[in-house]
């Protein structure tokens, strides 16, 4: 499939003049935008079964690598692994630009490069935690060069998901760092620098999104992938704060708060046209809808209301996205809601 870069490729070596390149662009976004339309969220993660094939077989061999070297000594495999990886993406990732392969390939970098980093720079401690369970300096270390890494890739492979990656090893490096400071891994401190990283990588993805209203570049991607990531950090510090996350029953009053934020959340992610914020609550909102209908029968039929009720919930908000949406849309301010996606 054919990108921007490919375009400007073409019109550097004179296969194509710039108004023939900015015609076609804005064809494609014209015909995307009013076949599928932006509401349907599309991204690419096959181009084939081949991928699959390929991810299955890079796994294999990155498994292999990190056993053989790991023999040697565990940062010999995750360099390895790290080293590997990146090879492997000069040629499946920039020359055959296979969607699957290229993610599994990214990921697999930066997790090498953090691991490398961390068990360097802990060597000699107890794999980088102490009694406190204090995250030592070996992970911050690690998180800043993971963060050049993940520059470095997306410099040479541009994969959208690289940028979320940064974006993670920079949370990680944040919450190193508060949880170092106050010595405590589930502190309302750390919580809340988790949530604030999620609110600036939320700002990321959506200044990505506003640049792609049509959604039909690379940007759209990129924001896929950040929306993905910032959800469970704006979520999870909410939902701890309320008690959700330490067992038991919440009470009535809790669970229903949970509802509410998840409503709440129903009609941002309607109006920015993202679904994950949906998906990264669900775990809560399920234990909070049980908690609910669930308390006056037995545990498995609280169960099947919770299921029915969520069930039937997202089912018509997914058949009815796009008049819902519209309608949310619609009711903005005529300057903010052109700086959203367009709607279908």
């Amino acid at each position: 499939m054919l990108e921007e870069r490919d375009l400007d490729a073409a019109v550097t070596a004179g296969v194509l003049d710039g108004a023939t390149r900015d015609a076609l662009v804005k064809f494609a976004r014209d015909h995307r935008l009013g076949e599928v339309g932006p509401d349907e969220e599309q991204f690419r993660l096959l181009t084939g079964f081949n991928d699959i094939f390929v991810t299955i077989a890079v796994g294999l061999l990155l498994t292999a690598v990190a056993m053989l070297a790991g023999a040697m000594s565990p940062v010999a495999g995750a360099a390895g692994v790290a080293a590997v990886s990146w090879g492997l993406a000069e040629y499946f990732t920039r020359i055959k630009r296979m969607a699957l392969p290229s993610i599994a390939l990214l990921l697999s970098f930066v997790s090498g490069v953090f691991a490398t980093c961390v068990l360097v720079a802990n060597q000699g401690t107890n794999f980088g935690v102490v009694p406190d369970n204090v995250l030592v300096p070996g992970v911050v270390v690690g998180a800043i060069v993971t963060v050049g890494g993940a520059w470095l890739h997306w410099r040479r492979f541009m994969v959208p998901i690289t940028v979320a990656a940064g974006a993670g090893a920079l949370t990680t490096l944040a919450v190193a760092i508060a949880a170092g400071i106050t010595t405590q891994l589930n502190s309302p401190a750390v919580l809340l620098t988790t949530a604030l990283c999620g609110i600036a990588v939320f700002a990321l993805a959506m200044w990505f999104d506003t640049r792609d209203r049509a959604r039909v570049t690379r940007r759209t991607d990129v924001a896929f992938w950040l929306h993905l990531l910032a959800a469970p950090l704006i979520v999870h510090p909410v939902f701890k704060l309320m008690g959700l996350t330490e067992g038991g029953v919440p009470a009535d009053g809790a669970a229903l708060t949970v509802i509410l934020v998840y409503l709440a959340l129903t009609v941002l992610a309607l109006a920015i046209d993202r679904r994950a914020l949906l998906v990264s609550a669900l775990a809560y909102v399920i234990y909070a809808i049980q908690a609910l209908v669930g308390s006056g029968g037995t545990a498995g039929q609280g169960v099947g209301l919770t299921m029915l009720v969520l069930g039937l919930f997202l089912v018509l908000l997914s058949a009815a996205w796009r008049p819902i949406r519209g309608s949310i849309v619609g009711l903005l301010p005529h300057s903010l809601s052109m700086r959203l996606p367009a709607t279908a």
